[in-house]
């Protein structure tokens, strides 16, 4: 039996998106509803947090050793040295209820993102890839909440989340990066909506599941092996860090509980961590099309 343990209880509103530096041996992450980009060291469990401009969906790493972060209707260059955002280009301007969401890098280092409704409603969120030329390509539309892209270990499949669908999709991959034979890997019942997802290195899924309180691990054929549970109910993605990639670190959320929820789930919205029976696949970093961008 799996037992997470909290790390760091910060509260956060709406925690999001964990990456890991293998330089720094720390875990990267979002408070979107915050706007707050936040670090948290492995070694020393030293904090740090810093304000964004705007909700940041996700933060990658790049490498020139700062991050790709996707804020509320653009990408940015976040230097988490001195702390700044730099524009690198606007995203959906035409879509104006519209914000970017999660977010990933591939093992070729190209950076994948979604965006989303804010109001949760209407079907506008869109699956995005920055090319070589550093310019959107448009992979996939019509999601309320375009979530959790990851990718297999040999490149070749692109899962992908319609959350409030309650759906994973299963797409292949070409050496472009176009999609094909998109298909349903996962279809969810009940109150649980698929979140931020990352892969293992058997090509295992490791799906976040908000208001359902647990990580499902599910097999290369869609299957469910294996499930973590947490004493909170919404859990919103993972990532595989440590030196031997099999400390998983979660980042959770307060956003959407009731009064009393709140009062009772003292632990919601902090980051947690535990020990996985198999590494996960490195972090990917950003070299491709935004780096000689800034």
């Amino acid at each position: 039996m799996i037992s997470p343990e909290c790390i760091w209880p910060l509260g956060a509103e709406l925690g999001e998106g964990p990456v890991w530096s293998k330089t720094e041996k720390a875990v990267y992450f979002v408070d979107i509803k915050r706007k707050q980009v936040h670090r948290y060291i492995a070694a020393t469990h030293e904090t740090m947090t810093w304000p964004a401009p705007s909700e940041p969906g996700f933060i990658i790493p790049a490498s020139d050793d700062t991050f790709v972060c996707g804020l509320r209707k653009g990408l940015y260059r976040f230097d988490a040295r001195v702390g700044t955002f730099d524009k690198l280009m606007e995203v959906e301007r035409e879509r104006t209820t519209n914000r970017l969401n999660d977010g990933f890098c591939d093992p070729r280092g190209y950076l994948w993102f979604g965006t989303m409704d804010d109001e949760e409603q209407a079907p506008t969120g869109a699956l995005y890839r920055v090319n070589d030329a550093g310019t959107l390509e448009r992979r996939d539309d019509g999601y309320d909440i375009a979530n959790g892209p990851a990718m297999s270990p040999d490149g070749r499949t692109l899962y992908h989340t319609d959350t409030r669908g309650q759906t994973i999709y299963a797409s292949d991959v070409d050496d472009e990066g176009k999609l094909s034979n998109k298909r349903v890997f996962v279809k969810l019942q009940g109150s649980a909506y698929p979140d931020g997802m990352a892969i293992d290195a058997e090509g295992c899924v490791w799906v976040a599941l908000f208001n359902g309180g647990c990580i499902e691990r599910y097999s290369r054929e869609g299957k469910q092996i294996d499930t973590v549970a947490f004493p909170c109910s919404n859990i919103t993605k993972l990532v595989f860090g440590g030196d031997d990639l099999r400390t998983a670190y979660v980042t959770t959320a307060m956003k959407g509980l009731s009064p009393v929820k709140r009062e009772r789930e003292t632990l919601a919205g902090g980051l947690f961590m535990f020990r996985t029976p198999v590494p996960g696949l490195p972090q990917n970093v950003v070299t491709r099309g935004l780096v000689s961008a800034g």
